[in-house]
């Protein structure tokens, strides 16, 4: 069987939520560990998949928040690199529906700033699959770093992406001039409803997976909030409903989708290489086996995934 161990390459941010202060003159703020590479890992970890994080973390308040809150939840950071630069920091406000809109402070931050030299001594040997994306990928300096560490994993480890597209910080055209070398690197590609229409807009799902297929990837899954999951692997689609919760919040929401369905891939095998052993049947049990996951990030505030343990909270449904 292939090894379970999944790699996480990308950003750490400090979420910091607004809160009712003491005076009207004030703003509180509730600062959470963040970023959806570092949730990706932690809820990847929790659910029992060996997981080495691949992060530049700041010494200053945040990075020290980032780095207890990766080793509780039993994420390695054994290549992990003690940045000089400052982490981080997105201010969330949330809406009546729990959605997130976040203002970012990032300038010559930690988390853009890899060299070559930081990911040579990583070692890929007992990897099944490399997962990133969000702004590491797409940030310059450090984004076409990104890029040939992944060019260089591909041959033995399945490539994983996730755009998490953030136009406050980075300008949709830039992931679209590199989304199809993306494709051309990735074997899975997930994406939420919203990066589809940032991506490209007024592209109805189906489409915008034949376009993405044809550029290279042959899994793709996009999240669609209450109305659930569309895989499309190789071009045969499925669709796969959402678990009903009681939401909290979405923040971290996608990215725990994204690590529920690595999770049950890898557990099953079925990643280490191009997917060739994939079946569409493979790929509805990951999709319910993550909308659990999601589901469960929903219902309690801020990024926080759920351990293996909590997921008897959900019934699981049918074949999951």
């Amino acid at each position: 069987m292939s090894p379970r161990q999944i790699t996480v390459l990308g950003e750490c941010v400090a979420d910091a939520f607004a809160e009712p202060a003491n005076a009207p003159n004030e703003l509180a703020l509730r600062v959470l560990p963040g970023g959806g590479p570092a949730n990706t890992a932690v809820s990847l970890a929790r659910l029992g998949t060996p997981v080495p994080f691949l992060a530049r973390l700041s010494g200053d308040v945040f990075g020290r928040l980032f780095r207890a809150h990766l080793e509780a939840s039993g994420v390695d950071l054994s290549y992990a690199v003690a940045a000089s630069e400052p982490s981080t920091l997105a201010v969330a406000e949330l809406d009546a529906s729990g959605q997130a809109a976040f203002s970012f402070h990032a300038q010559d931050t930690a988390d853009w700033q890899w060299t070559t030299g930081e990911l040579a001594r990583v070692d890929l040997s007992e990897t099944a699959c490399v997962h990133t994306g969000s702004l590491a990928l797409v940030r310059e300096p450090g984004g076409a770093v990104v890029e040939e560490f992944l060019a260089a994993a591909a041959p033995r480890a399945t490539i994983s992406i996730d755009p998490n597209v953030r136009p406050l910080l980075v300008h949709p055209d830039a992931y679209r001039a590199r989304l199809a070398h993306w494709c051309a690197l990735a074997d899975i590609l997930r994406l939420s409803e919203d990066d589809l229409e940032l991506l490209l807009p007024g592209t109805p799902p189906e489409q915008a997976c034949d376009i993405w297929h044809a550029a290279g990837v042959r899994l793709v899954v996009i999240t669609l909030g209450a109305d659930g999951v569309l895989a499309s692997l190789d071009g045969a689609r499925l669709r796969v409903p959402a678990v009903a919760t009681r939401v909290v919040d979405t923040v971290g929401a996608g990215d725990s989708f994204t690590a529920g369905l690595l999770h049950d891939l890898g557990r099953r095998g079925l990643l280490g290489g191009r997917l060739t052993d994939l079946g569409l049947d493979d790929v509805a049990e990951a999709c319910r086996f993550a909308t659990r996951v999601a589901a469960l990030t929903c219902s309690v505030a801020g990024p926080n995934p759920p351990w293996q343990s909590e997921l008897a909270q959900l019934e699981p449904a049918e074949g999951a």
